[in-house]
């Protein structure tokens, strides 16, 4: 590390924020976020034999850092994921590789449907596709072959009137043999994309009921694969709910306590913070001045535009970061958060959205509000 750039590390204040690292030529090589912008920084430069190369690859480039402040960390992580998207780094392959988003697709294949993990939309779009889920292709991978094996339908011949290797295995119901074992692999299928889809969680829910009965019978070992089973799926329903989270198009208001004498107020719809700012708590027995104040911000960003705004939007590729994003903000963080109905924002709706932004800010551990 150059004795500039040391200068820099030791100047960075203990606050969330963005850094940026530059090259001698001055380009912006990657982009990071923190919620302690100098305890970040300072571990690229110490215990540098634990890094990985990749790490130390990055160190031995950097010549130049700069770095902005944010008031909270869920604004350093959004103001990351722009910047990553808008310079596209050198070092940030995850975000910058189009082909770190996955997709699981269905198509019919010599007569039967199979599951398939593809990072491109075929052109035609043949077959269902679920995603894109933002994990890397091989966690992905992973997780259909789990509930493959779990339901014996990972058959390497489908309909080859001979026993594949599989089958001997155990991994396969005998789908290769044709006969009945072909309605059974169907019905599965079907509930394999109503799982995908979000519309029935029957095979998750049979998973769980063979893990308890594999424990109740001291079968610890069946029981520890059954829970790995439903570890992987759980995985995909997980990125599932984030892009359901996002089509549903939801107004949300949220707050965040900056420190014992501050706010911070967000509204946000869909994948984009339409408004921010600070505000201070209010006095004993003023909090409706603060009330009042956000229920005019609510009335003017929220205003609706069209009857469509209610409607589900299909997530592009480009959007799932934000949205992964501001779901885990919304449901990991100490952030108190506020759906807004659209019939609140009609004027014979506004009483309850009064009542519902009462409740919103009655006291929890911060009792000025």
């Amino acid at each position: 590390m150059n004795a500039h750039v040391a200068e820099r590390v030791r100047n960075l204040p203990l606050t969330p924020g963005v850094y940026l690292m530059k090259d001698s030529r001055g380009s912006i090589i990657y982009v990071g976020k923190a919620k302690q912008l100098k305890r970040r920084v300072q571990s690229y430069f110490h215990n540098s034999k634990s890094h990985s190369p990749k790490i130390a690859k990055l160190v031995a480039h950097i010549a130049e850092l700069e770095y902005r402040n944010t008031d909270t960390e869920f604004e350093a992580f959004m103001l990351e994921c722009r910047l990553i998207q808008e310079l596209k780094p050198m070092y940030n392959r995850k975000m910058k590789n189009p082909l770190a988003y996955t997709y699981v697709v269905i198509r019919n294949k010599a007569g039967l449907r199979r599951m398939e993990v593809t990072d491109t939309l075929g052109a035609d779009r043949e077959g269902l596709y679920f995603g894109p889920y933002t994990a890397n292709k091989h966690a992905v991978e992973r997780a259909i072959q789990s509930i493959e094996e779990c339901y014996h339908i990972a058959c390497s011949q489908p309909l080859a009137g001979r026993a594949c290797l599989n089958h001997s295995l155990g991994l396969c119901n005998g789908v290769c043999l044709g006969g009945s074992a072909v309605q059974e692999y169907e019905r599965i299928m079907d509930r394999i994309v109503s799982l995908l889809q979000g519309t029935g969680l029957a095979l998750l829910h049979e998973m769980e009921q063979s893990m308890l009965e594999a424990a109740e019978r001291f079968e610890f070992e069946e029981a520890a694969k059954w829970r790995d089973h439903i570890e992987a799926v759980n995985f995909l329903l997980r990125k599932r709910k984030v892009i359901e989270f996002s089509e549903q198009n939801l107004s949300i208001v949220v707050y965040e306590y900056v420190d014992d004498t501050m706010i911070k107020l967000f509204l946000i719809r869909r994948n984009q913070i339409l408004f921010s700012e600070k505000y201070p708590l209010p006095a004993d027995g003023q909090r409706t001045w603060l009330a009042t104040e956000i229920r005019s911000r609510i009335l003017h960003y929220f205003k609706p535009n069209s009857a469509s705004d209610d409607a589900p939007v299909q997530i592009g590729r480009e959007e799932i970061d934000q949205a992964q994003i501001i779901y885990s903000y919304l449901h990991g963080s100490g952030s108190h958060h506020l759906h807004i109905q659209s019939s609140w924002l009609k004027e014979k709706g506004q009483q309850e959205l009064n009542e519902a932004l009462d409740s919103f800010l009655l006291p929890s551990s911060h009792e000025n509000i």
